[in-house]
């Protein structure tokens, strides 16, 4: 159940709704669980939560247009833009707050599916693994 509900925080964190799974993650950390596994089920849900916001910007841009909210043009400079800084950004997508914006970014601009997964695994996977290591050593 703890594994669970780190993953489900950890989904939920990486949408644009605002909910923290770090403190949920240090607190099982705390309560002796392992850091291991604990680590691979945040990334995943960290990951999957952002495959979300990556699926709402790539839909979200026909539903735009087709509301007349935006236009075309509009989308098409996004558009290359973020191909011009594409995976820099992805690898930036663990931030708080921006990082949900990128991934969205990623999805409108219809950054290819298997480089966006690879890239905002490898970011969010980085990121646990940071407060993993740096709660190792403050318990040390």
């Amino acid at each position: 159940m703890v594994y669970t509900t780190l993953f489900i925080s950890a989904l939920i964190s990486a949408t644009l709704f605002p909910l923290g799974s770090e403190a949920i993650l240090l607190y099982d950390l705390n309560e002796g669980y392992s850091a291991l596994w604990l680590l691979i089920w945040a990334t995943l849900g960290n990951t999957l939560g952002a495959v979300v916001n990556y699926i709402l910007g790539y839909q979200g841009e026909k539903f735009l247009e087709n509301k007349n909210i935006v236009n075309k043009e509009k989308f098409t400079k996004f558009t290359n833009l973020f191909e011009k800084y594409g995976a820099y950004t992805l690898l930036l997508s663990w931030l708080p707050l921006v990082g949900d914006f990128f991934t969205l970014a990623g999805g409108v601009a219809r950054y290819p599916f298997w480089k966006f997964f690879l890239l905002v695994l490898v970011a969010k996977f980085g990121r646990y693994l940071v407060l993993v290591m740096g709660w190792y050593f403050t318990i040390a």
